[in-house]
């Protein structure tokens, strides 16, 4: 990886080599999260939009050269990446807006955003001869590293909240993973995994502790960028649990900024639920989060629930340094927004997904986007992950479906009952 100059710790800014580390500094604990520092200028000899407009590799991997990885090195068979991403003009027209894109991560190979890391982690651990991988999770990133180990036969140990969505659990059985429902939070679940991690000797993919998650996560911006013709959008939302997506997303745009690619940062707003809203409590309140205390997370949107987020440092960067912000949203305006986003889409989100387009809605009341400001929605994850959770959504929006007889009269009954 002659591309990768160095790993960076966060706090006290100490450079180590790439084969140095296997995650942290040592000189933080668990909180020396590090970032990777690439050569730029070797990186550019090697890529380019001009050559990528040839490539015809469709997934994460046609930015290889900009990955943590070498050349050569082998992937997993499942096709991660290059989500689609779509005009929404009649969902701006309601808004107020002008030019509005969907970008719908619920279309990856186990439905959610999560495959970027969980590709990246899989390589990374068969380039040290892991016997085991493993992770805490509320549930995605679980079933994300659980399909991609099925896919090359890689053993894996998942935490998991017993709490998490059965649908979710349904996904880590059905690919083989050997499961541990956690009685407690994914706090609790997080912790745990980093000592049996520790214990066993197991390849850790955990969010923030190891750094190659974000360059995984960093593939949605360049993705983003480049279907938009590499014109980078003027603002993006993203729900924020954890922190490790927005601060993905902020890596990857820095990346392109850093080669020309772009010329211009766009601001990122980070959407929390109001009740897991570690990060935008500490952007408001200026509060340092390396000594802020975790708090108590409790949202429908189990996919940004987190008490204490894990790359909290790089989650505040990624809105401080882009003149970004935080935005709360209720459960109920999540709820809400399942439905609006899916009719005027065709984008069915789980709630952590719909919340960014609350979190949209939210900013155009408070004037936080401009009619004329190219805006990017992003959807972290489909919504058959959480079924119990959409019904409730339809409920409230006062849509029930119908019982009728298979007899026309019946049903000439049931349509004269419809609202006009």
């Amino acid at each position: 990886m002659d591309h990768v100059l160095h790993l960076s710790c966060l706090i006290c800014g100490r450079h180590y080599a790439a084969d140095e580390i296997d995650y942290i500094c040592p000189d933080h604990g668990d909180d020396g999260i590090v970032d990777v520092v690439y050569d730029y200028d070797l990186i550019q000899r090697r890529i380019s939009p001009s050559q990528l407009a040839e490539n015809k590799d469709w997934t994460i991997w046609r930015y290889k050269p900009l990955m943590p990885v070498e050349a050569d090195a082998p992937v997993p068979p499942l096709a991660v990446g290059w989500t689609p991403i779509y005009p929404a003009p009649r969902l701006a027209a309601e808004l107020g807006l002008t030019h509005l894109w969907v970008k719908d991560d619920g279309r990856q190979p186990t439905a959610s955003f999560k495959d970027r890391a969980s590709a990246v982690a899989v390589v990374k651990a068969q380039e040290k001869g892991a016997a085991v991988i493993t992770t805490a999770s509320t549930g995605n990133a679980a079933a994300a590293l659980s399909g991609l180990c099925a896919s090359v036969k890689q053993p894996n140990v998942i935490f998991v909240p017993e709490s998490a969505p059965q649908a979710k659990i349904a996904q880590l059985l059905v690919f083989g993973s050997t499961v541990m429902l956690v009685k407690g939070t994914y706090d609790d679940a997080f912790e745990l995994c980093l000592k049996a991690a520790n214990e066993y000797g197991w390849y850790n993919r955990n969010t923030a502790y190891n750094p190659y998650m974000t360059e995984g996560k960093k593939t949605a911006s360049l993705e983003i960028c480049e279907q938009l013709g590499w014109q980078a959008p003027d603002v993006i939302f993203v729900s924020v649990g954890d922190g490790c997506i927005i601060g993905g997303l902020h890596k990857g745009l820095k990346d392109l900024v850093a080669l020309g690619w772009i010329d211009r940062m766009p601001r990122l707003i980070g959407v929390q639920a109001e009740g897991s809203s570690y990060m935008a409590q500490a952007w408001r309140s200026g509060e340092d989060v390396l000594s802020k205390p975790a708090i108590v997370a409790n949202t429908v949107a189990d996919s940004i629930s987190a008490g204490l987020p894990r790359d909290r440092m790089k989650a505040l960067a990624a809105v401080m340094e882009t003149d970004g912000a935080y935005i709360t949203v209720t459960d109920d305006e999540i709820l809400a927004a399942i439905p609006a986003l899916a009719r005027g889409t065709g984008v069915f989100a789980e709630p952590a997904g719909a919340a960014a387009f609350a979190g949209l809605a939210k900013a155009v009341d408070q004037g936080l986007v401009a009619k004329q400001d190219r805006i990017v929605v992003l959807n972290t994850g489909n919504g058959l992950k959480d079924v119990a959770s959409a019904m409730k959504s339809v409920e409230m929006a006062g849509t029930q479906p119908y019982r009728v007889a298979p007899d026309l009269d019946d049903l000439r009954r049931v349509m004269r009952q419809l609202p006009k």
